[in-house]
C-alpha cells in the first residue's frame, strides 16, 4: 500500500511538467528562477572546488552545501541561505545603526547637562521675582499715599463747590429785592441765570440733605423774578395801548381813522418793542426747557393779543362795515376789498408781532381768528341772501383764486386765519350755489315754458339765415366802398372792420351755429355748468351736473314735443337732434364723470315676509325654529341697492332714439305708400296667392312704386335743406341721410324680390316698372343735385305731416349710432 502510494506520487510528480497535459505547469518567470538558482548553487559548489583539494573529505563536509534528500531539507537549505545573504546585506545598516546610538546616547548627555542649567537659571529667576515685588510694593504703597491725599483734595473742593449752590440763596435774594435792578438789564438776566442754575441743581441732586427746603427758596425767588417780568411787560403794554387809545380827533374821517389805526397805531405800539425784545427773548429762551418760564411767555402773548385787540378789533370791525356801507349792492367788490383790508392787517399784526417775539403763537393765532371772524361775520348775511348764479360763481372764483391760492397759498403763515376763514365763506357759498342751481334748474329749465318765438322752428332759423346773409353782403359792400374813403376811424369801428373781415374769411355760417339760438333750457343749462365748473368741487359738480344734464334732456324732449305738434314730426326731431348734439359736444370738456351712485331701498322682500306672516299665524309664537315672527323678522329687512346713473350715457341713448325715429319718420316719407304695400303683402300667406288679390295687381304695384318716386322727387329736397337748416354740419346730415337713402333703396329692391317670389311674369313687372337699386341709387343722388342747385324750402314749410305710420324695417347702423364729436367748439356743432 505504501509503496503503491509512493510510486503514485512520484509518477503525479514526473506529471508536473509533462509536455501534454501538465498537472502543475511552471510561468517563465517560475523557470527562470529555478535556471538562476541552479547557476548559484552551480557557482558556489564550483568556487569550493578550486579553493580546496579534491581530496580533503572533512571540508566537502564543512562546504555550505548540505546533503538535500528530500523537499523539505531543499526547503530548509534554501531558507538559511536566504538568511545569510540578508545578514551580508545589512551589515552597513547594522553600522549605521551603531553610530545613530552613539549619537544618542552624546544628546542624551547634553540634554542632562541643559536640564542641570535650567535649574539654575529658575533659582536666580525665583530670587529676581522676591526683590522686584518688594520693591513694587514700595512704589505701589507711595502711590496710594499720593492718591488719597488727592481725593481728599479733591472732595475738599467738591464739598465748597456744592455749599456754594446753597449760599447763594440770601445773596440773590438781596440783588432781587434791591430797588436800583432793572429788569431790561444785563444783571437782572445774569441773576435770572443763576437761579435757574441752582434751581436745576437742587432738582438733579435731591437726595442731598436739606436740598428740598432750598428747592423751594429757589422756586420761590424764581416766582420773584418772574412776577418782575410779568409786571414790567405789563406796564409797557399798557403804556403803548394807552398812548394808542388816548383821545382822537371826532372830525377825522372813516379813511383817516383806519389809516391811524394801521399806521399809527403800528408805529407807536412798535416803539415799545425794544424795551421788550430782549425781555421777551430771555424767556422764550428758557421757555423751552422749563415749564414755568412756558407759561409766562403764553401769558405775556395772551396779554400782548388783548391789548392788540383793544387797539385794533374795533377799527377793523369798523372799516369792514363802512366798506359793506359802501358797496351795499356789489359783492363782488365787497368780498376783494374786505379780504384785501385782512391780508394787510393779518401781514401787519405778524410783522409787529415778530418785533416782540421770535416765534408764533396760539394767541396770535387767536387774536388773528378773531379779527377774520368779523369778515366772516360781514360777509355771511350778503353770501346767504344772493340769488344770482353768476355773482355766486363770481365770489366762489374770488375766495378760492384770488384770495386763497393767489394770497394765502403764497404766505401760509401770516395769512393762515384769513384761509379758514375765505374756506367757511366758500364754502357758504358753495352751499348757497347749489341751492341757487337747483332752484334755478327747476324752475328755468325743467318748468320752463317756452315762448312763441322759442319755438318757431323753422321760421326763426330762415329769418336768422336771411338776416345774416343781408349782413354778409352789407359788410362785402363795405369792405369794397372802404378803399376809397379817407377818413378817420375810431377803436370800434376798426374792431368792427375786424369782425367783418373774418366773418368774410369764414365759411357761410348757418343759424345753427349761433349760441343764441340755442334752445332756452340748453342755453341755461350749459351756462349755469360753465358757471359752476370752477367753483364747485369735483363729486358736487359731477352730482348737480348730472341733474342738470337729466332735467336739460327732459327740457328738450318737451320742446320737441311742442313743435312737432305745432309744425311736424321731422322739425320736432331735427330740433331735439340739433340740441342733444349741442349738449353732447358742450360737456365734453369737463374733465368730469357724469356719473352718480344712487341708493335706494329694496322693500320687495318686507312684502314677501309679510306675506309669509299672514299665513302661518299658528307659528307666530312657536317656540322652536320654525317661529314665524323670527323668520320675518330675518327676511323681511330692505335691501340697500347701488343704481349707477351716467348722463352722458342718458344723451347718448336719448340721441340715438330719437335719430331712429327721425329715419323712420324721412323714409316714411320718402316711401310711405311703398312701405305700407310691402307690409300688407308681407304678412298675407301663402305668397303664392298674392297676385290674385286685387290690392297687389301689378297696376296697383305700379302706382305705389310710382307714388314712391314722386315722394322722392317731391320730398328729399325739402327734408335735406331741413337737415341742412338745423345741423349745419355736412357730416352730420351724411351720417343721418344714409341710412335713409339706404332704407328707400331696400324697400325697391323688396319689390323686385316680392315680384320674383309671389310668380309675378315678366309683363307684370314691365308694368310695375320697378327700378333696379342702381337706378334707384342715381334718381336720389340726382334729386340731392337739384336740391343743392336750387333754393328750397324746408320741409316744415310747406307740408304738414298729420300721421306718420312707424315702420319697423329702418334702423341706425350699429356703426353710426350717433355722430361722434371731435372737438368741441362754443358756436359750432363738429361731428
Amino acid at each position: 500500500m505504501d509503496n503503491m502510494s509512493l510510486k503514485e506520487i512520484q509518477s503525479k510528480l514526473l506529471l508536473w511538467e509533462a509536455s501534454d497535459n501538465p498537472l502543475a505547469p511552471l510561468t517563465s518567470d517560475q523557470r527562470e528562477a529555478i535556471l538562476d538558482l541552479e547557476s548559484v548553487i552551480l557557482g558556489v559548489s564550483g568556487g569550493l572546488d578550486d579553493e580546496k583539494p579534491e581530496n580533503d573529505d572533512e571540508e566537502l563536509e564543512k562546504s555550505n552545501i548540505p546533503p538535500v534528500d528530500t523537499t523539505y531539507d531543499f526547503l530548509e537549505w534554501y531558507e538559511s541561505l536566504c538568511d545569510s545573504n540578508i545578514k551580508s546585506d545589512d551589515t552597513p545598516y547594522e553600522a549605521y545603526h551603531k553610530q545613530l546610538d552613539d549619537r544618542r546616547n552624546e544628546c542624551v548627555s547634553l540634554t542632562n547637562q541643559i536640564g542641570a542649567t535650567m535649574s539654575d537659571l529658575d533659582k536666580l529667576s525665583e530670587q529676581y521675582n522676591f526683590v522686584s515685588n518688594k520693591t513694587n510694593a514700595l512704589h505701589t504703597m507711595s502711590e496710594q499715599l499720593l492718591a488719597d491725599q488727592n481725593k481728599l483734595s479733591s472732595i475738599g473742593d467738591d464739598i465748597k463747590q456744592k455749599l456754594h449752590y446753597f449760599t447763594q440763596v440770601e445773596h440773590l435774594s438781596q440783588r432781587l429785592n434791591s430797588p436800583t435792578m432793572s429788569v431790561n438789564s444785563e444783571t437782572f438776566f445774569s441773576v435770572l441765570a443763576k437761579i435757574d442754575e441752582c434751581l436745576e441743581y437742587m432738582r438733579t441732586n435731591n437726595n442731598f440733605k436739606e436740598s428740598h427746603t432750598y428747592l423751594v427758596k429757589y422756586r420761590h425767588l424764581q416766582n420773584r423774578a418772574i412776577s418782575l417780568i410779568r409786571s414790567y411787560v405789563t406796564h409797557v403794554l399798557n403804556h403803548a395801548t394807552e398812548q394808542m387809545l388816548a383821545p382822537k380827533d371826532e372830525d377825522q374821517t372813516d379813511q383817516e381813522t383806519m389809516d391811524t389805526a394801521y399806521a399809527v397805531y403800528f408805529g407807536k405800539f412798535q416803539a415799545a418793542a425794544p424795551k421788550l425784545k430782549m425781555v421777551i427773548s430771555e424767556v422764550e429762551s428758557r421757555a423751552e426747557k422749563n415749564a414755568d418760564y412756558a407759561s409766562l411767555l403764553a401769558d405775556v402773548s395772551r396779554e400782548y393779543a388783548a391789548r392788540r385787540w383793544r387797539v385794533a378789533g374795533a377799527a377793523t370791525r369798523g372799516a369792514l362795515q363802512a366798506a359793506a356801507a359802501r358797496q351795499l349792492r356789489d359783492h363782488c367788490s365787497l368780498a376783494r376789498a374786505a379780504c384785501s383790508l385782512l391780508a394787510h392787517a393779518c401781514r401787519d399784526e405778524c410783522a409787529l408781532y415778530n418785533h416782540f417775539f421770535s416765534n408764533p403763537s396760539p394767541a396770535l393765532e387767536e387774536y388773528l381768528q378773531s379779527l377774520c371772524t368779523g369778515l366772516y361775520e360781514t360777509l355771511r348775511p350778503h353770501i346767504i341772501h344772493i340769488n344770482h348764479l353768476e355773482t355766486l360763481a363770481e365770489l366762489c372764483v374770488i375766495l378760492r383764486v384770488e384770495v386763497i391760492e393767489e394770497q394765502v397759498n403764497n404766505d401760509p403763515i401770516r395769512l393762515a386765519a384769513l384761509g379758514q376763514c375765505a374756506r367757511a365763506l366758500l364754502q357758504d357759498a358753495q352751499e348757497r350755489l347749489v341751492f341757487r342751481a337747483h332752484v334755478h334748474l327747476r324752475a328755468d329749465v325743467l318748468l320752463y315754458r317756452p315762448a312763441q318765438g322759442d319755438l318757431a322752428y323753422p321760421q326763426k332759423l330762415l329769418m336768422m339765415e336771411q338776416i345774416a346773409m343781408s349782413i354778409q353782403e352789407q359788410s362785402l359792400k363795405r369792405s369794397d366802398s372802404r378803399n376809397s374813403m379817407v377818413s378817420d376811424i375810431s377803436a370800434t369801428s376798426q374792431e368792427v372792420a375786424n369782425i367783418n373781415v373774418e366773418a368774410q374769411r369764414r365759411p357761410q355760417g348757418s343759424p345753427a351755429d349761433l349760441h343764441g339760438m340755442w334752445y332756452p333750457g340748453v342755453r341755461r343749462t350749459l351756462a349755469a355748468l360753465s358757471r359752476l365748473y370752477r367753483c364747485l368741487e369735483k363729486k358736487v359738480f359731477q352730482g348737480l351736473a348730472q341733474e342738470a344734464i337729466s332735467l336739460c334732456v327732459q327740457s328738450v324732449d318737451s320742446a320737441a314735443k311742442q313743435i312737432t305738434a305745432n309744425t311736424t314730426s321731422i322739425d320736432g326731431e331735427l330740433f331735439q337732434i340739433k340740441h342733444l348734439l349741442i349738449l353732447r359736444e358742450q360737456i365734453a370738456p369737463f374733465q368730469v364723470d357724469f356719473i352718480v351712485k344712487e341708493t335706494t331701498l329694496d322693500f320687495s322682500n318686507m312684502k314677501n315676509a309679510a306675506y309669509g306672516l299672514i299665513q302661518k299665524p299658528r307659528q307666530i309664537f312657536s317656540l322652536n325654529s320654525n317661529n314665524a315672527l323670527l323668520e320675518f323678522l330675518l327676511d323681511g329687512t330692505p335691501l340697500v341697492r347701488e343704481h349707477l346713473l351716467d348722463s352722458r350715457k342718458e344723451v347718448d341713448r336719448q340721441l340715438k332714439s330719437c335719430c331712429e325715429m327721425f329715419i323712420r319718420d324721412a323714409t316714411e316719407i320718402l316711401a310711405g305708400p311703398m312701405i305700407a304695400f310691402i307690409e300688407k303683402a308681407t304678412a298675407f300667406t301663402p305668397i303664392e296667392q298674392l297676385k290674385s288679390q286685387p290690392w297687389a295687381s301689378p297696376e296697383e304695384m305700379a302706382v305705389a312704386v310710382k307714388e314712391a318716386q314722386k315722394r322722392v322727387r317731391a320730398h328729399l329736397a325739402p327734408l335735406q335743406r331741413s337737415m341742412q337748416l338745423y345741423l349745419a354740419n355736412k357730416e352730420t346730415e351724411f351720417i343721418l341721410f344714409r341710412p335713409i337713402r339706404n332704407n328707400v333703396v331696400g324697400y325697391f329692391v323688396q319689390i323686385e324680390q316680392l315680384l320674383t317670389n309671389a310668380g309675378y311674369t315678366y309683363e307684370d313687372t314691365l308694368i310695375v316698372a320697378c327700378p333696379t337699386p342702381e337706378q334707384v341709387s342715381v334718381f336720389i343722388s340726382s334729386a340731392s343735385l337739384i336740391s343743392h342747385s336750387e333754393p328750397v324750402q324746408p320741409y316744415g314749410s310747406k307740408v304738414k305731416q298729420s300721421v306718420i305710420r312707424k315702420p319697423s324695417v329702418t334702423s341706425v347702423p350699429e356703426k353710426e349710432e350717433v355722430p361722434v364729436a371731435v372737438e368741441a367748439k362754443p358756436n359750432t356743432i363738429t361731428i
